[in-house]
């Protein structure tokens, strides 16, 4: 079984900053790419940002520069440091990989249980 543990969320005011972490463990062989989606109240999940095995970018058309994702591929852990945090960006920060159990096996998608962020003043 593979688990992805986040941590780093909480409150902040608006232009503050945080840095999320996510860390795959258990019966872990290779992570491919990894990423964030948040979800708001009322609205559908949507991608942040996600970053692949050999260090492709792409985030979405929000972030707009205020976001940096990055991973540490010997601890299987991505990471998203977020700056200048508006209201809007309060959300459930998912993290997500594709993740090789075994040699020779499948990749398959794991989540994260979530970690809350709130922007307010």
């Amino acid at each position: 079984q593979v688990q992805l543990v986040e941590s780093g969320g909480g409150s902040v005011q608006p232009g503050g900053s945080l840095t999320l972490s996510c860390a795959a463990s258990g019966r872990v062989f290779r992570v491919n790419s990894m990423g964030w989606y948040r979800q708001a109240p009322g609205k559908q999940r949507e991608s942040v940002a996600g970053i692949t095995l050999d260090g492709r970018l792409v985030y979405g058309d929000f972030v707009k520069g205020r976001f940096t994702i990055s991973r540490d591929n010997a601890k299987n852990t991505v990471y998203l440091q977020m700056n200048s945090l508006e209201p809007e960006d309060t959300a459930v920060y998912y993290c997500n990989a594709d993740v090789k159990s075994r040699q020779g096996g499948p990749f398959d998608i794991y989540w994260g249980q979530g970690t809350q962020v709130t922007v307010s003043s």
